[in-house]
């Protein structure tokens, strides 16, 4: 969703929203480690990593490594 949003930002050359666009999904994946894995997000100690892990685990749904169903 976020992926989508920020091509939706570059093709409409919204560059203000672009600084909004990691906070489409990130409040949704937050309240479901909150309420049902009962744990800590690792983006609040370092949001750079988990952006990264992010990417990567994107790569291997592409790739075929990682079945999401």
């Amino acid at each position: 969703m976020t992926i989508i949003v920020l091509v939706i930002v570059i093709i409409k050359k919204l560059w203000i929203l672009l600084f909004l666009t990691p906070f489409v999904i990130y409040p949704f994946a937050w309240s479901g480690h909150y309420f049902f894995e009962k744990n800590k997000p690792a983006a609040f100690k370092n949001p750079f990593l988990a952006k990264i892990s992010d990417w990567i685990m994107l790569k291997d749904i592409l790739c075929g490594k990682l079945k999401i169903w």
